[in-house]
């Protein structure tokens, strides 16, 4: 199982980016997936998580900018980000709670994407 997320790049404060997280191989089950970052000389922390059901949590500094969704069929987890500002800028990184065909449930993290707000 992997995963891949993609869609960071350099905003200018104010904008927007969505980014995507695929899961790849042979997934059994899918359960809880999240966004957390990382930003330099910071611990990461969590940004946004979703449940199997669609129910979303934030992290209060992203409320009412963030928006994380899942698609099931495709194993794929987004975040839309509005409004983006300096204090965003991180490394971001998905993560997925996953039975793999031949496995136990677990949690599987993808390659972080860079996220780069400035003017």
């Amino acid at each position: 199982v992997q995963l891949q997320a993609s869609g960071g790049g350099l905003v200018q404060p104010g904008g927007s980016l969505r980014l995507s997280c695929a899961a790849s191989g042979d997934i059994a089950g899918l359960k809880n997936v999240a966004w957390y970052r990382q930003a330099p000389g910071k611990n990461r922390e969590l940004v946004a998580s979703i449940t199997t059901g669609g129910a979303p949590t934030y992290v209060d500094s992203v409320k009412g900018r963030f928006t994380i969704s899942r698609d099931n069929a495709k194993n794929m987890v987004y975040l839309g980000m509005n409004s983006l500002k300096p204090e965003d800028t991180a490394a971001y990184f998905c993560s997925m709670n996953i039975l793999p065909l031949r496995g136990t449930w677990a949690d599987y993290w993808g390659r972080g994407t860079q996220v780069t707000v400035s003017s």
